[in-house]
């Protein structure tokens, strides 16, 4: 922010303010154990994610914001109103208590039904997505990747966390978050693929990541515990491994905008001559993204695949090999644009060397976290993180 022109002392002011109130936010919903904090939590993350959109000031950017505000402002009232249809039949917010006294029952699924909606559509999850892409591209580069690594995955975290609680049993229904994950995975992998913008690329791709993580409902609700231990255990490697390759790839694609001051995809042909550390940077924490060895996202999906073939629900293991090519695809599309040698030299500015080397850092740590991935599974373990 601080060589970017077009970022204002007082709009830099209120980033880190915003962030503070972010990682209170957060860290409330990773700690409550009741609906309501959990509602709390929710809409300070929501309203303080505006605000952090809305701050570059152009048109486009509060275009965005406010589309953002009104779609996570439905999402909030679809919440809201499922909590008062558990409040009012069982009389009690508390998880553990709603775990204990819910029954089975119309009810209780059209009030898991008015949570899942509202958490979906705040987590870009298809087919309640449409606002994403607008929304990353007006935004500033650190906030999207604050945004795609950590605010959308707090909304999936809770519907995961509601479904496990409250219909651990509902396998039908686990199934048809199975099917939207794999209309995700094609769905954004193909968006991505077509995409023109840099960013565009990324939100799309968010999009399609989102989908593994989905494909945890149908894997853990409704199986057995062999399974369901699996592929809890993946699902938690993938959200690491979403989070800390796309904070990587938002960085370095933000300091190729930066420099070259382009946004477009076809006007970065050439860039590999003048910015080999962040195409570096990029291409490695994409082998994450993509899924190949020996990175952390290897890791999760290998996990994934083994709970599907445990489980005997072949589907998704074809899921996983689509989205693994149409990865692959719209990552090596950016490169095939970056390598074209004939293209004139671009005019740029330098970039501190500490943006690339944080890019390059988390892009690494994407990458080598896959050859330990026992260390993080054995401290879920050692937690008593069990599904």
């Amino acid at each position: 922010l601080r060589v970017d022109a077009q970022a204002s002392a007082r709009s830099q002011a209120w980033f880190w303010a915003l962030l503070g109130l972010l990682g209170t936010s957060l860290s409330l919903i990773w700690l409550a154990a009741d609906l309501l904090l959990l509602y709390f939590g929710l809409e300070m993350m929501g309203l303080v994610a505006v605000g952090l959109m809305l701050l570059p000031g152009k048109a486009e950017a509060l275009v965005a914001g406010l589309r953002y505000l009104l779609l996570a402002l439905i999402g909030s009232l679809s919440f809201l109103l499922g909590i008062a249809l558990l409040l009012g039949a069982w009389g009690r917010l508390d998880l553990a208590g709603l775990a204990e006294a819910a029954e089975p029952g119309p009810l209780l699924w059209v009030s898991v039904a008015l949570l899942s909606a509202g958490l979906l559509l705040k987590a870009a999850a298809f087919p309640l997505h449409a606002w994403l892409a607008p929304v990353h591209a007006a935004a500033w580069t650190p906030i999207s990747a604050v945004h795609a690594g950590l605010v959308i995955k707090a909304s999936f975290f809770i519907a995961l966390q509601l479904w496990l609680v409250l219909t651990p049993q509902a396998a039908p229904a686990a199934w048809l978050v199975g099917g939207l994950a794999a209309a995700a995975v094609v769905w954004g992998g193909v968006m991505a693929w077509r995409a023109a913008r840099l960013k565009e690329l990324l939100a799309w791709s968010t999009v399609s990541q989102l989908g593994y993580l989905l494909l945890g409902f149908p894997l853990l609700v409704g199986t057995d515990s062999t399974v369901a231990a699996v592929a809890w255990e993946g699902t938690w490697l993938q959200l690491v491994a979403h989070g800390v390759a796309k904070v990587a790839l938002f960085l370095a694609a933000g300091n190729l905008v930066l420099a070259t001051g382009k946004a477009q995809l076809r006007e970065l042909a050439g860039a590999s001559r003048r910015f080999p550390l962040a195409l570096l940077s990029f291409g490695i924490a994409a082998v994450s993204l993509v899924g190949l060895p020996p990175s952390l996202g290897f890791s999760a999906k290998w996990l994934l695949l083994n709970a599907a073939l445990m489980a005997g629900q072949w589907i998704w293991l074809a899921v996983l090999a689509v989205g693994t090519l149409l990865s692959a695809a719209y990552v090596f599309r950016m490169f095939r644009y970056s390598f074209v040698e004939d293209a004139p030299s671009l005019d740029y500015r330098p970039v501190p060397w500490g943006m690339d080397a944080i890019a390059l850092t988390l892009a690494l740590a994407s990458l080598l976290l896959g050859l330990v991935a026992e260390w993080p599974l054995s401290l879920l373990r050692a937690a008593g993180g069990t599904s």
